[in-house]
């Protein structure tokens, strides 16, 4: 496979045309080699227009979101040099290297041991250092470090986590795919001061779920 035509190809074909027309973000979507981030199973896939299996099988529903997906949250997040970042959902490590390229620091938090060792050694081959990547279960509580000027969610809700919002700067802001299925919107929360927040949905997509999150009750009497 030429490698760099199918990135090419990829960004020409996949990103534009999902309104991803940000010369920054198009840019660093050809820095960043989104192959390194792939487990070597699905490498041939790097750019296909589809959602890839960080495990194999599938395991817990665990995937690299569509190329599409991954540069169209980046464009909407747009992350600034002196922001510090707080991402859900680890996974390979692939937006946390996005991410980390634009801001001043990320820190990503993963559920599952095995993908947390994947990241960081993604971060690690890519020379990225500027991204901290934590084991642990960010439903439960706060990090330590909060608050962050930038949330990003790598998955869905059912809905905005408060335990998340509460972990934003006043001028901060969340971003994060929220519904369910067959209707997800990617939702953008700001929050302009100590109780006052701001929602806008600019774009609608659907992605697996992050775990552990509330799921509203589905009860008929």
């Amino acid at each position: 496979m030429d490698i760099e035509r199918a990135r090419f190809n990829m960004i020409e074909q996949q990103i534009r045309p999902w309104e991803v027309l940000d010369p920054g973000v198009l840019e660093l979507l050809s820095v960043v080699r989104r192959e390194d981030f792939v487990p070597a199973a699905y490498r041939s896939l790097a750019f296909s227009d589809m959602e890839i299996p960080l495990r194999a099988g599938g395991a817990r529903g665990q995937v690299m979101l569509a190329p599409k997906i991954e540069a169209r949250m980046l464009q909407e997040a747009a992350p600034r040099r002196h922001e510090r970042v707080l991402e859900i959902g680890a996974g390979s490590g692939y937006m946390a290297a996005l991410l980390a390229k634009r801001a001043q620091h990320v820190v990503t938090v993963e559920l599952e041991p095995e993908l947390v060792q994947m990241a960081r050694a993604n971060l690690a081959r890519a020379n990225i250092t500027n991204v901290d990547v934590r084991l642990g279960d960010a439903a439960l509580g706060p990090q330590p470090d909060q608050p962050f000027d930038l949330i990003v969610l790598s998955g869905s809700v059912a809905e905005v986590p408060q335990i998340l919002l509460d972990q934003l700067k006043v001028g901060g802001r969340l971003l994060g795919i929220v519904g369910e299925e067959p209707i997800m919107r990617a939702t953008v929360v700001r929050r302009r001061s100590e109780n006052q927040w701001t929602t806008t949905q600019p774009w609608d997509t659907v992605a697996p779920r992050l775990l552990h999150f509330p799921e509203p009750s589905h009860f008929v009497f």
